[in-house]
């Protein structure tokens, strides 16, 4: 075997060492990665295209280099454009003789990743922050000259909608007269928070269209809204364009903090991606004068901390470090031109507020959409993803923490971990007799039975903790985690390293040729995820003398995919009742939806932002003790008669303390 080297896809986290002189194109099919190929890789369709990331990455630990790949060749050069940017080659016309970091942008994907972020249906009182009025004037003659456009618009609107001391956006006020004398005197006007007039349309025009957006670590999702009755008419999704530069937040901060225009790289990056969602968003809305995009007239967004500060363009070094403070935690209100956001230019972009340290507006979002302010019982609300955000209480007090998961429940740090696309293992079952697996493909209808060649590529974040909580329930691992050797089947083997393993699929069920195996390494990094959620919930328990909470509510993309009752085997969340756990789907998403039709509900963010009291865990004297604990399966120590009962249900015959 010749010599190696380190070679990662992102947004995919495959990665995997690769013989010097195979192309990106063979490391991308060796690793199962997805890339466009109509020629076969013959160089004549130029559809392979990647992205070269270059520097010091230290998450990973390799320097990328454009240098580590063979050099241009001229038939690169015919489908390489300008407009492609910089840093980009043909993945089937170079070769790897170092250690590379390749982006595939989503055109160059075969394998469409599925960024599972669908809005659900938000009842709501409609009160959104702009509003639209129709108005006609009479056409000035020579016998009325007191008063200029801006003067008689103003004039119409108190005589017609009792709308005084109205400002008018200077971009709206150059092209005022154009527009009302294109109407014939009838136009449409829309007015932000009864204040300031943002845009100006020639004739009668009824829709009135705002935008949420969501913007997490991993995954990016906006909703299209009709702010006249609230429905949610468009959703578009895409991976964060910022993956490449950080798999995590604090990989994020450190490539700010230690990358040459670091920062403005990945803000540059996030806007541009929000800039692709508005125009995929908007492919079906009439052009209505200037761009389609600039028919939005209102925005919402809800982030973490470190996207928040990203996205705005704020050093982010001292989130990162104690004590975590933030540049700002009050909403914003930012004219869309100032962020280069393409929406109407004279719009707002309403930025929800943040918590504390790393509870950001994403937080904020779920509290305002479920609202354990109301409750009479005990929520714990968790929203899981690369930053595990938490909720715990009710009308009598909240509290509120953050906890590191890392990238695993995304697929990242697994072994053949990926994230949810065609041919990603979503769904595993396994005989506690035999240890044999069943599992379900994405792309594939039906559970895998051995029958049939269903061309496997790799686990997805939802499958991970499915096969792990079966691992256990068959007793292939004990409650340490530890895989027990000595089982009297061919699933259980010891790799190259001499570390037991257990082969979930075979390399002939496998588009990779190579068997899927779950390692002890792959356990371990998901024992260290839940733990650390399940110490964060248990701490917030503490510090407000709570014994037991009454319903566990998931939330987030990945909350809403993962099967509850393999959550609760393996102690993501303290003990409940399996009936009281459910998911609710993107809450924040749906958080942020909720301000962008209702102005009361930015008011109930602002002050519920300052009202949860937030636990700051990493500082606490007793955390590492609690997320040793919370590393069993379920756990070293605490009870779980719920799920005693639910397993003795299932006759699964493990020991759970009631």
């Amino acid at each position: 075997m010749g010599k190696t080297a380190k070679v990662i896809f992102q947004p995919s986290g495959r990665r995997g060492e690769i013989i010097e002189g195979k192309t990106l194109l063979e490391s991308a099919q060796k690793l199962g990665v997805d890339l466009e190929s109509i020629c076969g890789g013959k160089g004549t369709c130029g559809k392979c295209k990647v992205r070269v990331e270059e520097g010091f990455f230290s998450k990973d630990a390799i320097e990328s280099s454009m240098s580590h790949l063979s050099p241009m060749t001229d038939g690169e050069r015919k489908f390489i454009k300008e407009k492609d940017g910089p840093s980009m080659r043909l993945a089937c016309a170079c070769e790897v003789h170092g250690d590379v970091k390749i982006f595939v942008p989503e055109k160059s994907r075969a394998g469409k990743q599925i960024v599972r972020k669908t809005a659900k249906d938000v009842t709501i009182a409609l009160k959104p922050a702009v509003r639209k009025y129709n108005l006609e004037v009479p056409k000035p003659t020579l016998h009325d000259l007191s008063m200029g456009d801006y003067e008689r618009v103003c004039r119409a609107l108190k005589e017609q909608y009792s709308l005084a001391n109205l400002q008018m956006d200077y971009f709206v006020l150059r092209k005022l007269q154009d527009l009302m004398r294109l109407g014939e005197w009838k136009f449409t006007v829309s007015v932000w928070k009864e204040r300031e007039i943002i845009r100006v349309e020639p004739g009668f025009v009824e829709s009135c269209l705002g935008l949420a957006i969501d913007v997490g670590t991993t995954t990016v999702a906006a909703y299209l809204c009709d702010m006249n009755t609230g429905r949610v008419i468009n959703t578009e999704s895409m991976m964060n364009p910022q993956v490449p530069y950080g798999e995590d937040v604090m990989s994020r901060i450190t490539y700010a903090m230690t990358s040459e225009d670091g920062l403005s790289t990945m803000q540059k990056a996030i806007i541009e991606g929000i800039n692709d969602l508005i125009e995929k968003i908007t492919t079906e809305i009439p052009v209505n004068g200037g761009e389609r995009g600039h028919n939005i007239l209102d925005m919402t967004v809800v982030f973490n901390t470190a996207m928040h500060h990203i996205f705005l363009g704020f050093n982010p070094e001292y989130i990162g470090r104690s004590p975590f403070i933030p540049a700002v935690q009050d909403p914003l209100e930012i004219k869309a031109r100032d962020l280069g956001i393409g929406i109407n230019p004279s719009g707002y972009v309403h930025v929800l507020p943040i918590e504390a340290g790393f509870v950001g507006a994403d937080n904020v979002g779920v509290l305002i959409a479920e609202e354990p302010y109301t409750a009479e019982d005990i929520v714990l609300i968790i929203d899981i993803g690369t930053n595990g955000e938490l909720l715990l209480g009710n009308r009598n007090a909240v509290c509120s923490t953050s906890c590191a998961t890392g990238p695993a429940f995304e697929g990242a740090q697994i072994k053949f971990g990926m994230r949810a696309a065609p041919g990603a293992i979503e769904k595993v079952r396994i005989d506690p007799e035999t240890k044999e697996p069943q599992y379900k493909v994405i792309g594939k209808a039906d559970w895998h039975t051995h029958i049939e060649k269903v061309n496997a590529k790799g686990i997805c974040g939802s499958a991970i903790i499915d096969v792990i909580a079966e691992m256990f329930k068959a007793g292939i691992i004990d409650k340490s985690g530890k895989i027990i050797k000595d089982l009297n089947t061919p699933r259980v083997r010891l790799d190259s390293d001499g570390k037991p393993e257990y082969v979930l699929a075979w390399a002939d069920e496998t588009s990779i040729g190579t068997d899927i195996t779950v390692t002890q390494g792959d356990v371990r990094a998901l024992q260290l995820a839940k733990g650390a959620l399940y110490a964060g919930a248990k701490l917030m328990m503490k510090q407000m003398g709570i014994e037991k909470v009454d319903r566990v509510i998931l939330a987030g993309a990945f909350g809403s995919h993962i099967d509850t009752r393999s959550a609760l085997t393996l102690g993501m969340f303290p003990d409940c009742e399996i009936e009281k756990v459910y998911s609710v789907g993107n809450a924040a998403g749906d958080g942020a939806i909720m301000a962008l039709l209702n102005v009361d509900k930015r008011d109930e963010a602002r002050d519920r932002a300052r009202w949860v009291k937030f636990v700051e865990i990493a500082v606490e004297p007793s955390f590492e003790k609690e997320f040793m604990a919370a590393m069993h399966v379920p756990h070293m120590k605490d009870k779980f008669p719920g799920l005693k009962s639910m397993l003795e249900k299932e006759n699964v015959p493990v020991t759970i303390k009631a």
